[in-house]
């Protein structure tokens, strides 16, 4: 599948699961300017970001399962767990088990490196309310993604640290924020943190990353060097690695800075030791949309696809 299509699709995705652009700032200040969205502030659907701990999560006709799973919930961890390990040599921790129509969607953690968050579904009988133990799967290359990038972070592991760095000063001086770190397993979003999320696209016809997966499932527990034998950057395709950046205003009702969002991307445009990709960089005001965990509003702002900035 082409990228095109698949930025569509991670687009709809994150939309699921979770503005146009004004680069006029000919006044040069940073003074942003108070929103009227009452309507956000006053529904019960969003929460400033700094109190959002994923209380409210939910997926769509879900409501029953949710209780259920929940009422289940050492035995989903348990039969998670064994389906990770036996089917990607994979020790993972449980985080938020939410309810889905036909049964829960169970989101992990990585135990040790690489590190990554990513999820599988285990079906529940909807006549006998049971826990199917012997069902839990995931959807067709949802964990391989995850992995991939988990290794691509580990790899690059001093440049992604240096990207950390770079938006904490633009955030500093712009009164932003991330996500809180209870949350960041919400999404599976993979490789990630509070600021930035990693996908891999094209994984099935890039040798680099069709050799990470072979070699993870043989043998999960390489270390740092044997991964960087096998990952080498100039073999990466910037147009095949996604990392989307999202911030929050610091303060409430106030608009995404639009002079935020232009320091950050000339910041990364200018600095060499951050990670090979295609950086899209989002901020939203202060309000984060409680079921979808996402901050993505009509006032939100973006420098993204098809205009990301692409590293090598």
């Amino acid at each position: 599948m082409k990228r095109t299509v698949l930025m569509v699709l991670v687009i709809i995705g994150m939309t699921l699961l979770g503005g146009c652009l004004s680069m006029n700032d000919e006044n040069g200040d940073d003074q942003n300017e108070q929103t009227d969205d009452s309507s956000y502030e006053n529904s019960d659907r969003y929460v400033s970001v700094q109190e959002y701990t994923g209380e409210g999560y939910t997926l769509a006709n879900g409501k029953e399962n949710d209780r259920i799973a929940n009422d289940n919930r050492e035995v989903i961890e348990e039969a998670v767990k064994d389906f990770f390990q036996e089917e990607y040599k994979t020790e993972v921790s449980v985080h938020q088990i939410v309810g889905n129509k036909d049964g829960a969607t169970v989101f992990v953690e990585s135990v040790g490196e690489p590190h990554f968050y990513t999820y599988a579904v285990i079906p529940i009988n909807q006549a006998t309310k049971e826990i199917v133990t012997e069902g839990v799967f995931t959807q067709e290359g949802q964990v391989e993604n995850a992995i991939m990038a988990g290794v691509y972070g580990m790899v690059f592991e001093e440049e992604f640290n240096n990207l950390t760095n770079l938006i904490q000063e633009v955030a500093s001086k712009h009164k932003l924020v991330g996500k809180n770190s209870e949350i960041m397993s919400l999404g599976a979003n993979r490789f990630s943190n509070e600021y930035y999320s990693v996908t891999i696209f094209n994984s099935d016809t890039s040798d680099v990353f069709q050799r990470v997966i072979k070699e993870y499932l043989d043998e999960s527990n390489k270390n740092y060097e044997e991964w960087t034998q096998l990952v080498k950057k100039e073999e990466i395709d910037p147009q095949n690695v996604a990392i989307s950046i999202k911030l929050f205003m610091r303060q409430k009702q106030i608009d995404p800075s639009p002079n935020a969002l232009k320091e950050l991307k000339e910041t990364l445009k200018d600095n060499d030791n951050i990670p090979t990709g295609a950086y899209n960089i989002y901020i939203h005001d202060n309000l984060i949309d409680k079921i979808t965990a996402t901050g993505d509003k009509e006032n939100s702002i973006e420098w993204a696809f098809p205009n990301e900035l692409i590293k090598k």
